[in-house]
């Protein structure tokens, strides 16, 4: 087994648990502004937003729009989708899920467990094409930041993934080695083809699908981990 020194973590949908945390928020959102005046439940609302925000993030990853029109964008055209056109509910909304989501503290199945047995063995780090101000708060909440020595998101790089950039300054930050470094993440573009064509070996974490075939391990459940790190 090849020896790592350095792991670097995604944080949403690897270790942070975005989507139960995002889906409570939005259930909450929905409960106190949507349903009574306009008769929108979560159950349909949900979806259309987060296959807006979705479609927005992709924009963000490639430059083509900034996290301000991001911000400004999701809430306002989920709820057209629905002929609900209110600037100052979507400004509301957004507001409120920004101030409420990072607080949130579920993590991952076996997540924490998995960094205390770690953290003795290995430098851990962070790379994130999150907000750095959310990013923050939710390592904080959650109460992992103390196993993390460099955290890096897109906004402090200039360079969000898959670009090689965030990448080689993640690893000069961490005064990493290519060959001695693991990328951990969920997503096979961003994480998993991004990490190799930066030329780090990758762990694709996908307990629902199969997972990038070029990917040098992949696993359903981060309890997997261990039969590869310890």
């Amino acid at each position: 087994m090849k020896a790592y020194h350095h792991l670097f973590f995604d944080l949403d949908h690897t270790l942070w648990d975005f989507q139960r945390n995002s889906r409570a928020v939005l259930t909450e959102l929905c409960d106190e502004y949507l349903k009574g005046q306009y008769g929108l439940d979560a159950e349909a609302f949900i979806p259309a937003y987060e296959e807006v925000n979705a479609a927005l993030w992709v924009q963000l990853d490639g430059g083509i729009i900034p996290k301000e029109v991001l911000r400004a964008l999701r809430f306002k055209q989920a709820l057209e989708r629905f002929g609900v056109e209110d600037g100052t509910l979507a400004r509301r909304l957004e507001e409120c899920y920004l101030d409420r989501c990072p607080e949130r503290a579920l993590l991952m199945p076996g997540a924490l467990k998995l960094l205390q047995d770690l953290q003795p063995h290995y430098h851990m780090h962070i790379i994130t094409n999150g907000f750095t101000e959310v990013q923050t708060v939710k390592l904080s909440t959650s109460g992992i930041r103390e196993y993390f020595q460099v955290v890096l998101t897109s906004e402090m790089a200039g360079a969000s993934k898959p670009s090689a950039r965030i990448f080689r300054h993640a690893l000069r930050s961490a005064g990493a080695k290519v060959h001695e470094s693991l990328m951990i993440g969920d997503n096979a573009r961003s994480d998993i083809a991004g990490g190799r064509n930066a030329g780090l070996d990758q762990v694709h974490f996908v307990p629902e699908e199969e997972g990038d075939p070029e990917a040098t391990f992949r696993i359903k459940h981060l309890d997997e981990l261990r039969s590869i790190l310890l």
